[in-house]
């Protein structure tokens, strides 16, 4: 087996490919604009290629953007949205990265960053892989108090339809929701909320 049939092979199991992922396997990363320009390749993004008749995933943007910012986490209403919570359809991937970290120049797909430190961003990230590539996302019991944290940012509303939908799905416990309600430092406003939740 040539190396571009390693690329076509390797870029079937995976849904998208960076020359890293190339490299990693022996291969010389300049083929993937060689099979780009022949049309054996399509360039879903700067960097990111995947085949041309690759079905597009539900997940496909949030793939590209784990894949072109390593440190962004999905949160909030993409957080939401990936785990089937609520009815937020986000118009933008709404990602967490760490205080400090220089803002990604994306000009697809169109980011909402929010800067998180400490425990507040490195606690409860799930990898989930999706076709071979790793999606960084927050559990849904971070996420439900992040919504709290951020109410003024998303809305009161949405934060309490995440509560209810997510105790309701039992895809949350309260013993998760008061860790994640403590690293937030939402246990008070969320009180009265898991409280009514739980009668």
């Amino acid at each position: 087996m040539n190396q571009s049939e390693h690329i076509l092979e390797l870029a079937k199991h995976r849904r998208l490919l960076r020359a890293a992922d190339v490299l990693e396997h022996g291969c010389s990363p300049q083929l993937l604009l060689k099979m780009y320009q022949a049309g054996k390749l399509q360039r879903v993004a700067r960097g990111l290629y995947s085949l041309p008749d690759a079905e597009i995933t539900e997940q496909q943007t949030a793939l590209e953007v784990c894949q072109r910012v390593p440190k962004a986490v999905l949160c909030l209403l993409s957080a939401l949205q990936f785990h089937g919570i609520g009815t937020q359809m986000p118009h933008e991937v709404w990602v967490a990265l760490p205080q400090g970290t220089q803002t990604p120049a994306l000009d697809y797909p169109k980011l909402r960053i929010t800067r998180l430190r400490g425990t507040a961003y490195s606690e409860g990230i799930e990898t989930v892989t999706e076709h071979g590539a790793p999606i960084r996302v927050y559990s849904v019991a971070k996420t439900v108090t992040d919504c709290f944290k951020f109410r003024n940012k998303i809305g009161l509303d949405v934060a309490l339809e995440a509560l209810k939908d997510a105790w309701n799905k039992r895809k949350i416990t309260m013993s998760e929701i008061t860790h994640f309600a403590k690293i937030n430092r939402v246990e008070k406003v969320m009180q009265p909320y898991l409280e009514a939740v739980v009668a």
